[in-house]
Parts: structure tokens; sequence; C-alpha cells
């Protein structure tokens, strides 16, 4: 059997493949509830094949939003909305997971297809907060620098929606401290320029994702894993890279983390990436060999020989999918056939796996 169609467990928990489905934004919830998109979405991607699925960056506060239409998670009845999802996925022998998160400086902003622009309070939007008061771009309104009592409660909200998760069904929870939202705003120094106990030294820009990390794996059940995605690198000199990462993941292994999700950049939006077929991989396997952690590999990566190479090579324990999967949900069953892995197709579909 080819390797990513091996099994991989975390704790109690067993994925039936090393296929992820990456959180990747709709902008189509309204209130920040999950509706029939969010339904045919991430079911179709279960389908598909894949052996996690994962709910795109959800926000546990209103203001925590990139934009209007992302969902959330900070009441009931979001929770609630989660619940046929969730359903949904584990029927298809599929893992739920959910990836929470607060956008920071990088929030109320319009959707992508609308020109992505930043809205101000009278156009819909909100004031934006951030550990120091340093705006993303000229356009952006300055983010309010939040006080220590406001960061504390901003990680209570991680914890209730966190909660939340869990009631709807999750069984992998993500904490989201990449692509240059809140917590990775707190984890740059380009972003971070507090002078209390929240910046200047490497200790002090992790000390709010080490302790929300800690607080989410002490509520999250012991069988089952919390993963973490970081941008191992800002692309930009002085700023965030690969050598605080690898100590960043060491420290999250010792909280319990049990999975770090390898991305980058997204903190300074004119960085100067070299984007190509698996350029986020190298990250993976640093923060694998040198952390001792488990980690997946995101970015371009597109076909069954390269996310099987990146596994059997050692870069990474599981791949993340996100754009390959918006253009063939169904590429985990064809892949399987490219590899010559026979692997049990829907019942419904099954006429159509010898074509």
């Amino acid at each position: 059997m080819a390797r990513l169609f091996t099994p991989i467990s975390f704790r109690d928990l067993e994925i039936k493949n090393r296929i992820f489905v990456s959180p990747m934004c709709q902008y189509s919830a309204e209130h920040g509830i999950a509706n029939h998109w969010h339904l045919v979405h991430l079911g179709g991607l279960a389908v598909g094949g894949a052996g996690m699925v994962m709910a795109e960056a959800t926000a546990v506060a209103p203001e925590g939003r990139i934009t209007p239409f992302c969902l959330g998670l900070w009441s009931d009845k979001h929770m609630h909305a989660f619940k046929p999802i969730v359903e949904f996925i584990k029927q298809q022998h599929a893992i739920p997971a959910i990836q929470i998160a607060h956008a920071g400086r990088k929030a109320s902003c319009d959707a992508p297809w609308r020109d992505g622009k930043f809205l101000p309070p009278e156009q819909g939007g909100w004031q934006t907060v951030a550990p120091s008061p340093i705006p993303v771009t000229p356009e952006h309104g300055t983010p309010h620098a939040l006080s220590v009592e406001e960061i504390q409660d901003i990680a209570q909200q991680f914890r209730a929606a966190a909660e939340r998760a869990l009631q709807a069904g999750f069984e992998v929870l993500e904490l989201h401290c990449a692509h240059g939202y809140l917590l990775h705003e707190f984890l740059s120094p380009l972003s971070n320029q507090r002078d209390d106990e929240y910046g200047g030294s490497l200790e002090n820009r992790c000390r709010l994702p080490l302790q929300i990390a800690r607080e989410l794996r002490a509520l999250w059940p012991q069988d089952k894993p919390v993963f973490v995605r970081i941008s191992a690198t800002d692309w930009v000199e002085g700023g965030w890279d690969i050598a605080q990462s690898i100590q960043l993941a060491k420290w999250l292994k010792e909280t319990g983390i049990d999975l770090i999700d390898c991305s980058s950049g997204g903190l300074v939006l004119d960085a100067k990436i070299p984007a190509g077929p698996g350029y986020q991989t190298v990250f993976a396997q640093r923060i694998r060999e040198e952390a001792g952690i488990a980690t997946s590999a995101v970015g371009l990566i597109t076909s069954a020989l390269q996310a099987e190479h990146i596994l059997v090579t050692g870069q990474a324990d599981a791949i993340m999918m996100a754009r390959k999967l918006l253009s063939d949900p169904h590429w985990p069953l064809r892949a399987a056939q490219e590899l010559r892995t026979d692997i049990a197709w829907p019942n419904q579909y099954a006429r159509a796996k010898h074509i």
C-alpha cells in the first residue's frame, strides 16, 4: 500500500489515510453561522476520500473574523450549525477537524472576490486589534493595541470556542498561529513591539500562543489530538524564521501538542515568497527532525507521486491539501488508483471505480 494511504494515529484517534483537507476560507457565512454551502463543501471533500476534513479558520469572536462572511464559533447557535456537517463527515469515515482563529489586524476586510479591501466601521467593518498599533498596510486601519486584560479575554474566547467545537462533535482541534493573524502577530518581532511580558524576547512573544495551546490541550479530551498551524518564516529579514519556529515547536510539544501544520508567510503582504511545488516542505522536515514532533506539509502539493515522495522521504507525516482539492474534490480516489492502492469508494460511487 502507498504510504499516502496508510493510516496514521494521534493518541487514540486513527485517521484512515494521510490526506488532510487544509482549512480554506469560503467567505460564505451569515453572521458567522455555517450553512448549506459549508455542508456541501466539506461533505463533498469527505466523500472524495480525504482522511481528515478540516473546517476553515473559524473566529472565536465577531471581531476575529477576516471578513463579515467568515465562520464563527462564539455562541451555541454557531455550534449547533456545525453538528450536521460533522455528522456527515463522520458518516463518510473521515475525521472532522476545525481550526479556531482570531484575525487580529488582518480582520475587517471584504470578501476576496470583492477586492478584499479593508472595511472601516462605517462600511460594515470594525476596529481591529493587535499586539502593537502597527497596520498591515497604510490602507488598513491602525489596530488597537491590546491591554493585558484584553489579551486574557481573547484567551478565554479561544477556550470557549474549543469547548463548543467539542460539543459540535469535532475530533481534531487546530490552533491558528499562522498567516499574519493575531497569534502570528504576537510571535513576529515585525508586528509585536510590546515592552511588557508579551513582547521583546522569544519567550515573551511566544507567551500567548503557548498559553492558549496549553489551555486548549487541557480541555480537549486526552484521547484526541490538538494541532497547531504556524508560518515557519515571514520571508522577511528580521522577522519570524525557521530557527524560532523550531524552538516554538519544541515548546508546543512539551505542552502536549500532537502535530505542527507547517505553512509560511502572510504577515507582510509584499514579502517575496519563492512559491513553487512543495516549497514549504523543507520547513516541515526541519521541524519534524529538530523538534521531534509530527508535521504536515502544505503548499502547491498537487500530484500523487509528489505527495508520496514527501512522506516516503520523511519530510512530513501527513499532507495538507488545499487548492488542488477545490479543483478536484475526488483527488484522493484518483490518487489511490495512480499509486495502485485499492481503497474503498462510497457505495453510491462504486460503479465509477473502474472506469
